[in-house]
């Protein structure tokens, strides 16, 4: 389970929430399956995949290094 870390701005935030919250679920967009991945307002990146277990899988991967990114970023703006 992610720790809960405290913001800046001294609220609570957890890291594996937001960036579940930044991944789309896969969906069958003609004969690929495809999610998108939100990393700031204006960059959303879309990823397709021949295969629902390769697309489910790979976004299982993004949701851990968006995880991280979070806790950097929350990690700089703390110092």
């Amino acid at each position: 389970m992610s720790k809960v870390i405290k913001t800046s701005f001294g609220t609570w935030a957890n890291p594996k929430n937001i960036a579940l919250g930044s991944v789309s679920q896969v969906q069958k967009i003609g004969a690929f399956y495809c999610f998108s991945m939100r990393l700031d307002n204006d960059d959303i990146r879309e990823y397709s995949f021949t295969t629902y277990n390769k697309a489910n899988y790979m976004r299982k991967i993004m949701i851990g290094h968006l995880e991280v990114k979070f806790k950097s970023e929350i990690k700089k703006i703390k110092s």
